[in-house]
């Protein structure tokens, strides 16, 4: 069992007692694990398939349309009528001419005198997943209805599969780039300020440089020079925001590093990795801790930003910048822009509740009743 010393023990009933923070973690933490398993929330294939008595799974598992007695070797339309129909009558020929009558009357249990073999689909929540097509949508973008709860986008895809998922990219990204920058910018900020000297004036002077270095243009070189995906797209925004908290931490380290204790260490032959970052690095955790929100909204900013300016993912990805994109282009269809805005808002407000719950629990001088 895991067992906290006192000093995180108090820390843990600060951020507890701060309501808004610990409800906002609850929040979070909830649709967080939910947009995990977001293939089995919203999907367009099954999450279990009934077939001639056997068991699939579609969600796990790829499957030839030939295993449900269809003539081809691809991946099925699991929201095909004749699909369905061969599934859930075991596979009659007659479902290829009139699907929907075979099913009405295979219901009975049986079709023209021939025993019918019935099979089921178990579908998620929502049957569409964020690339799905929707071909029997009248026009697009389309109106929330009952077959799809926040309407369609401009190529009849199900918003409310598309914001699942751009939830958590959008989290994942902003996650892996907010650790990513804080363990570089921290890790140069103690050197600086701990041994400071000619090895402190050299790396601020190319700090400067590089601080002044236009990121956009870059990201739109490298997009153009390289196909872009989620990990080029991350390692290019942590090359430009590790900077962020090298000035906090090496004022820190700079204010620390002649306090009695570090001098004591020294005495006592401690080494100077040791120092830094087992005893004057939390001392530096307050200050640090206090920019990580404008860290988190700043990845979440910039990937919808870029997104929204097409610099970005590729369109094949669910993204709430192309949703907001898409609501600015289709001003008659407000859903779109309304889904988008709604879920940002409530993304950014619980990031920043939480981390400045976890910058007051690390305030030493902060209490709370």
């Amino acid at each position: 069992m895991l067992r906290l010393d006192p000093l995180n023990q108090r820390r843990w009933r600060n951020f507890r007692n701060n309501r808004r923070a610990y409800w906002s973690l609850i929040i979070f933490s909830v649709l967080f694990v939910l947009c995990l398993f977001a293939e089995l929330i919203a999907n367009d294939k099954p999450l279990l398939v009934s077939y001639r008595g056997d068991l699939y799974t579609p969600v796990f598992t790829f499957y030839p349309e030939t295993t449900f007695g269809g003539d081809f070797a691809t991946a099925p339309d699991y929201l095909d009528p004749v699909i369905g129909c061969l599934i859930e009558t075991g596979g009659l020929e007659a479902c290829f001419d009139d699907p929907e009558g075979v099913r009405m009357e295979a219901a009975s249990g049986s079709f023209e005198g021939q025993a019918v073999e019935s099979g089921w689909m178990l579908w998620p929540p929502i049957p569409y997943s964020f690339n799905t097509i929707n071909y029997d949508v009248e026009r697009a973008p389309s109106p929330p209805d009952a077959n799809h709860w926040l309407g369609t986008d401009d190529q009849t895809r199900d918003v409310l599969a598309r914001v699942i998922y751009g939830f958590r990219i959008s989290v994942i990204f902003a996650l892996v780039v907010t650790f990513c920058s804080s363990v570089m910018g921290v890790a140069a900020g103690a050197v600086q300020g701990y041994f400071g000297g000619w090895l402190d004036l050299i790396f601020q002077r190319l700090i400067e440089i590089w601080a002044a270095t236009p990121a956009l243009y870059v990201i739109i070189i490298m997009g153009a020079i390289f196909t872009m995906n989620f990990t080029l797209l991350t390692v290019l925004i942590v090359l430009f925001s590790w900077t962020a908290l090298v000035g906090v931490v090496r004022a820190e380290f700079l204010r620390a590093r002649n306090f009695e204790y570090v001098r004591a260490a020294r005495a006592l032959g401690v080494s100077d990795g040791t120092i830094m970052f087992r005893h004057v690095l939390p001392n530096a955790m307050v200050a640090t801790v206090t920019l990580l929100p404008f860290l988190i909204t700043a990845a979440l900013g910039t990937l919808t930003g870029l997104d929204f300016l097409g610099f970005g993912l590729p369109p094949s990805y669910p993204s709430l910048g192309e949703l907001a994109l898409q609501g600015k282009n289709n001003l008659t269809s407000p859903h779109l822009a309304i889904s988008a805005f709604v879920t940002l808002t409530l993304l950014l407000s619980l990031m920043v509740f939480i981390f400045e719950g976890v910058r007051d629990a690390f305030d030493p001088r902060k209490t709370f009743a």
